[in-house]
């Protein structure tokens, strides 16, 4: 029965136009609109603390600005229910001693799952933050001969010295928080059980060889996590200072709205839909355009519209590939079928070696230049040109 269902020509064509309207819907152009709407907002919030430095979670967060003081990378994997974890091979000790000297930094990053904020920001960062604090009050604790508890069901916090050396235990005292914060829409059991793993991953982290005394000479105050949305209501007349908090604020960012239905907007020249979380993924849709890309065509990108994004990206992407490839450089391929379709047809490719009789080359757009010529063997991303001698 479910074969000829399968089968009937009505259950197809229902199926193909579901596809076909979500491949519409997905296009382009909507994911490179919505990124520059979404990055909009990254902006104003950046303004609100401009001493704060900006960073990327990789990949995702990359499109979201075109000026990132650095990256990071927290997996939303390793905070996924019953999957949490800390995970020595990516410490991002970087962001830590980055915070550390800045008084803090903003996060971004984003989702296609419908939710406000991805796991790596409602959980991940939350644990990595929790982790550090914990194993930068061991070592103090170690150093000043106090004796730090191992309660974690209470989460009491710490008091540590400044000052590391013993006889200056009773001097600069301060609370440290190694309580492990997470967002009010984490349930309170799921909180409990991680919870339970914490001094396993403390130890783990002690364990890897890190840099603790870096971090623990670095951090003057505990890092905690913030989390700021489209939905978070602010006033602009009562910001508060980011060196007015007892700790270290990881403001993390997410710049998309939640949901998972596409919202049709329009402009005053093109109807587009609005994709939450459209940097997510990118393999899937961004056909070998980079953030950087983006940024550096952004205006001409999105004035053009959808009709002639896709011919504008495949031109930007070619022409960074022979620009990459005329230096020597990494120039990543991305096949989007054959440019040269009366050279080398599928069957011809499948059945003829190539060989110097049925070889078509072509000279490259950008290399016209007789002291810098390039050609292209056919499909084969192989090319050859002149030896540059050194003056």
């Amino acid at each position: 029965m479910e074969d000829k269902n399968m089968e009937n020509p009505v259950n197809l064509s229902i199926y193909k136009a579901t596809r076909s309207i979500k491949r519409k819907h997905n296009s382009l152009y909507n994911a490179l609109r919505s990124i520059y709407e979404d990055s909009i907002f990254v902006g104003e919030i950046s303004e609100l603390w401009p001493d704060l430095p900006l960073l990327a979670n990789l990949r995702c967060g990359l499109w979201y600005s075109s000026k990132f003081h650095s990256t990071c990378y927290f997996k939303s994997t390793d905070g996924h229910t019953n999957n949490w974890s800390f995970n020595t091979s990516r410490l991002n000790l970087h962001v830590a001693l980055l915070a550390g000297q800045r008084g803090g930094c903003m996060i971004i990053d984003s989702t296609r799952k419908g939710k406000r904020f991805p796991d790596s920001m409602s959980k991940t960062i939350p644990i990595w933050c929790c982790v550090l604090n914990r194993a930068v009050a061991n070592f103090r604790g170690k150093l000043s001969g106090v004796i730090v508890p191992n309660d974690q069901e209470s989460n009491i916090n710490y008091c540590m010295s400044h000052n590391h050396h013993t006889e200056d235990v009773n001097k600069d005292f301060f609370p440290w928080d190694c309580s492990l914060h997470l967002p009010i829409w984490v349930c309170e059991t799921e909180k409990s059980l991680i919870q339970e793993r914490l001094a396993g991953w403390t130890k783990d982290l002690e364990d890897s060889g890190a840099d603790i005394a870096s971090m623990s000479s670095c951090l003057k105050k505990p890092l905690r996590p913030l989390w700021i949305s489209q939905k978070t209501v602010i006033w602009l007349n009562e910001v508060p200072e980011s060196s007015s908090w007892d700790f270290t604020p990881i403001i993390l960012v997410s710049p998309s709205f939640s949901t998972s239905d596409f919202q049709q907007r329009t402009t005053s020249e093109f109807s587009w839909n609005y994709i939450a979380g459209a940097g997510d993924d990118e393999e899937s849709w961004a056909r070998g355009l980079t953030p950087t890309l983006f940024w550096k065509h952004a205006y001409d990108l999105l004035s053009l519209g959808p009709n002639l994004c896709n011919q504008k990206v495949a031109d930007i992407v070619e022409k960074n590939r022979v620009y990459c490839a005329q230096r020597g450089e990494d120039a990543p391929q991305v096949s989007l079928g054959y440019s040269i379709k009366n050279c080398l047809n599928s069957e011809f490719f499948a059945q003829e070696p190539l060989g110097a009789d049925n070889m078509c080359i072509y000279r490259d757009e950008m290399s016209r230049s007789d002291d810098n010529a390039i050609s292209w063997l056919g499909a084969t991303n192989v090319a050859v040109g002149k030896t540059l001698q050194g003056k």
